[in-house]
């Protein structure tokens, strides 16, 4: 269940509730019961966790890693074979 910023404009009371998402917003004030209790604009606050997500897949490399570049297969494979033909 989220929680849900109020304030009211009467008396300034700021709170937090946990309410469903279907729920009907609060329409008085806990503090004064004025009607001018409203819901507040506020970001979400979570983190997405696990693999599949930006910061742990797509996150782009230092440049450290980019620019030494490591020996391939192919290459060893190639360099053995030619030191093993001259020695023979």
């Amino acid at each position: 269940m989220p929680i849900y910023e109020y304030i009211c404009r009467s008396c300034g009371l700021e709170k937090e509730h946990l309410q469903k998402m279907n729920d009907a917003p609060i329409g008085s004030c806990p503090e004064c019961g004025s009607s001018d209790y409203v819901k507040q604009i506020s970001a979400a606050g979570f983190q997405l966790k696990g693999s599949g997500w930006y910061v742990t897949d797509f996150k782009s490399k230092p440049a450290s890693e980019s620019k030494s570049k490591p020996e391939t297969k192919s290459e060893s494979t190639a360099s053995t074979v030619s030191s093993t033909a001259t020695t023979e």
